[in-house]
Parts: structure tokens; C-alpha cells; sequence
């Protein structure tokens, strides 16, 4: 009798088969309130990760770390109302605090445009206050009807920006670097995964500004995946907070903001983007575990060269560990570093260390092949680097096959079932949107002919991307 697969196939039920990955290559759990996750070790090593190379970039760009409270004076949101109208639906509200009913109830943070609002009227006086560049990571509330892990769950991990600057066009500038040299280029350096970077429709536009960016990303389903926003807020918080300051000619002014984040969700995209029927394929350089060297069998003092040889991998700047529980089957261990997607397993066996070499198995490729020991770690070194840039390829290569140029929205519905379909803004009238949106097809984001970000919303030879999504 067929052994039965670990995981469901994708081609079979590509939800359950993420449901499937999750949970078996231990990355998280359902929290238990509603809607509510628990991150695992192994999940949370890929995060920390994650949080590293994405805020040292946001460092780069002059944004300064703090931490704010996470219960915000409902009258705060209230006060912009096109913010709260946005997220009104997805409030969590404390109305009872020491055993008391609170004078004002207080609001589980879905954001923080509000009382960074707050706080930056009160740190603001002068045009040598800007700009002031903040950030903190954190913890958000949003009531989600249909949680997924990682995905959209009531609790989730992300970091928020929030700046002020003297004019539109600083502000403008800053968000479009954030997006670009921050988001986009973590995603493709250290995701290895290609996104496209537009201008969402008002319609799909962040509550409360004037102009919302986005990296869109396709998963292995053809559906999107929305990774990543940056907002201009225009002055829309700075009126309402009063987030004001003096010009160099002694006039009042008030600043241009802008926010912008990422989250737990590009755990998602990672699993989904790259994922495939065996479970994870992580990209070396988010990879908590590089390489795992797995003990075949113990005896003839190969557990002792195993360690050798992962300190040597250490040494060169390599993650590794070691697999020597040889009292469980290899067959098992095997599957468990493949459904967590370490990219290189090296076996090693007393055969294998007589003839002085380790089999050599890439995750991100089918097969395996045998490797002196000798000089071993500097060619792994070299291998990850490969992997690397083969995943980002891959995944470029699957998105533009499933990308299709239309000029329908008949040719745009049918090429949503698959992928991608990219159409002129102008050919999409009100009756086209209302038909996408009646098939589950929105606009993922509008992009100039040249492929950078749109800048406007209305320019008709602006290339709308349209497709299903997360």
C-alpha cells in the first residue's frame, strides 16, 4: 500500500495544504481567543529574521525606533473620521478596567496614525523638528470575520512608520523610498520574492490618505498577495492633531504625514510563494537553519566529524545544526528538514566518510549528489548564494507565465482564474470594476507603462493589475 502524503497536495487544495504546512513544519498554532495565533520557535527564528533585515533598513533611511501604548482613547479615532469609519468594523473595545467601567472606553490598537498624531503635535515646534522620522514594531488588534495564521488572524506582529515633514513633496519622497528601497528591496533580496510595486485605487486606498502604495506578490495558487503598504496621509492627521510647526520665515504651517508597514502576513507570502507539495522552501538568507548535517548512521566516529564539520560551517559564517538522533528512523528526520525547508541537508554516513564525502541534498531542487569534505564549507558558502538567486528566479519565472496582457475585461476575468492579468486603467469603467468585483477580481495596483509606481489615479494609460487576492 502507497504511503499517504505528508501534506495535501496544492494541486488538490491549496488551503488545506497551507493549513497542512503550517502546522506540521511547526511554524504556529490557533491562539485561544478567536482569531488569535501562537507563533512556534521555528517560525518566530524565520520572523526574527525577518525583522532584522527589514529594520535595518528602515534605520537607514534616518527612522528612529520608540514604542507606544497599545490602548488608545476611543475619542482619538474618532476624531479623523474617515480613519475610523475604515477600521470601525474591526475595533476591539475595553470597557472595563480594576473592576470599574471606564470613563472613555479604550480602543486595542488597529494602528497608530492617532496617537502618534498626539504625541507628534506635542514634539513639533519648529521647521528644525522635521522631519521626524518614527517606527516601532508591535502588536495590532483587528477583528477579522474569516482568520487565517499568518494570513489575517485578530492578533498579529508588524512593524509601523510614522513620520512628519514640512511639505508634500518630503513626505511624498519619504514614503516612496520607504516602499522601494525598504519593502521592495527586502522582499526580493532576503524573500526572494518578486513584487510589483503600484499605486492603489481610492477604492482600495489606506482609511484616511491621500495616496497608498503597495508591493503586491503572486503565491503559488496565481492569487495575491498584498505584502506591504506606505501611505501619504496629506495633512488630514495633522489637521485634526493639530501637528503644526513655524517655517524658517516665522509662519505657521502645518506638516504632511505619512505611515507605512509590514507584518506577520509575509510569513504567509513566504510559505505560499514558495512553498510546495514536500512543505517550505525558505531563502537562505531568512533561513534560521542553512544547512542541517544529518547523521545517517552512528559509528566509525561519524558523529564526531558531523560537528566538526558543522563548526567548520559556523566558522564560515554558515547556520547550522546538527542531526544525530539516530535512535529515529532517517526516513522521518529527512522529511522533517524538508517540510521545514532548510536549504541544504548534507548526509553523513560511515560510507560516506570513508570515501572522505557527504551527500549533498538541495531543498529547492529535486535529486541529490555526493561532495568531498574536503573545502566543503566554502562551498556551501558559494550553494546558498545559488539558492538564493534560483528561488528569485523561479518565482519571477512562475509570475510573469502566469501574467497575461489583456485589453478586456472579459480577457481580464479569464486570466484571474490563473494569474495576473494586466489591462489599461482606462479600459476599466465603473461597469468593469463592478464585474470584477462581482468575480472576486479586484485591483491590485496601478503602475506606469514603464512598470513603476502610477501617479495618479486617473490617468488612463496607467497598466491596472487585476487578479484574485488574500
Amino acid at each position: 500500500m502507497a504511503k499517504p502524503p505528508v501534506l495535501t497536495p496544492q494541486a488538490d487544495d491549496f488551503p488545506r495544504w497551507y493549513q497542512d504546512v503550517v502546522a506540521k513544519a511547526e511554524l504556529g498554532d490557533n491562539g485561544p481567543a478567536r482569531g488569535t495565533q501562537v507563533i512556534r520557535p521555528y517560525g518566530f527564528a524565520i520572523w526574527e529574521r525577518m525583522v532584522a533585515a527589514v529594520d535595518e533598513r528602515i534605520k537607514l533611511t534616518g527612522a528612529e525606533n520608540v514604542s507606544f501604548p497599545s490602548l488608545i482613547p476611543q475619542s482619538y479615532l474618532t476624531r479623523e473620521a474617515e480613519h475610523v469609519e475604515g477600521f470601525a468594523p474591526e475595533l476591539a473595545v475595553v470597557t472595563m478596567g480594576g473592576g470599574k467601567e471606564l470613563e472613555e472606553p479604550l480602543v486595542v490598537r488597529p494602528t497608530s496614525e492617532t496617537i502618534f498624531g498626539e504625541y507628534m503635535a506635542k514634539w513639533v515646534d519648529s521647521w528644525r523638528d522635521l522631519p521626524l522620522l518614527l517606527n516601532q514594531w508591535c502588536n495590532i488588534v483587528r477583528w477579522e470575520l474569516r482568520p487565517r495564521l499568518f494570513l489575517r488572524s485578530s492578533e498579529f506582529l508588524w512593524q509601523e512608520g510614522h513620520t512628519a515633514h514640512v511639505d508634500q513633496r518630503d513626505a511624498a519622497a519619504y514614503a516612496y523610498t520607504i516602499l522601494r528601497d525598504v519593502y521592495e528591496d527586502f522582499m526580493v533580496k532576503e524573500l526572494a520574492i518578486p513584487v510589483l510595486v503600484g499605486r492603489k485605487t481610492p477604492d482600495e486606498r489606506f482609511p484616511g490618505a491621500i495616496n497608498t502604495t503597495t508591493c503586491e506578490a503572486m503565491m503559488g495558487d496565481g492569487k495575491a498577495l498584498q505584502m506591504g503598504t506606505s501611505h501619504e496621509l496629506g495633512q488630514n492627521f495633522a489637521k485634526v492633531f493639530d501637528i503644526a510647526y513655524q517655517d524658517a520665515e516665522g509662519t505657521q504651517q502645518l506638516a504632511w504625514t505619512t505611515s507605512w508597514g509590514v507584518s506577520t502576513r509575509m510569513m504567509g507570502g513566504l510559505i505560499m510563494a514558495h512553498g510546495d507539495d514536500a512543505g517550505l522552501r525558505v531563502p537562505p538568507r531568512v533561513a534560521p537553519i542553512q544547512v542541517v548535517v544529518l547523521v545517517v548512521r552512528d559509528g566509525d566516529g561519524v558523529a564526531e566529524r558531523a560537528q566538526l564539520l558543522a563548526e567548520a560551517l559556523r566558522t564560515a559564517g554558515v547556520r547550522v545544526t546538527v542531526d544525530a538522533r539516530t535512535d529515529v528512523g532517517f526516513g522521518r528526520r529527512a522529511t522533517t528538514w524538508e517540510l521545514k525547508g532548510v536549504p541544504v541537508r548534507l548526509e553523513l554516513g560511515p560510507r560516506d566518510l570513508a570515501d572522505e564525502q557527504a551527500t549533498l541534498v538541495r531543498r529547492d531542487q529535486q535529486g541529490k549528489g555526493t561532495v568531498p569534505l574536503s573545502g566543503l564549507p566554502e562551498r556551501v558558502v558559494a550553494l546558498l548564494d545559488e539558492i538564493q538567486d534560483a528561488m528569485l528566479a523561479t518565482a519571477r519565472q512562475v509570475r510573469d507565465d502566469r501574467t497575461v496582457e489583456v485589453a478586456t475585461v472579459d480577457e481580464a476575468l479569464e486570466a484571474a482564474r490563473t494569474g495576473f492579468a494586466r489591462i489599461p486603467w482606462g479600459a476599466l469603467d465603473d461597469d468593469g470594476l463592478a464585474r470584477l468585483k462581482a468575480d472576486a477580481v479586484t485591483v491590485r495596483c496601478l503602475q506606469s507603462p514603464e512598470g513603476d509606481v502610477a501617479t495618479s489615479d486617473d490617468d488612463p494609460e496607467s497598466i491596472a493589475t487585476v487578479a484574485r487576492s488574500y
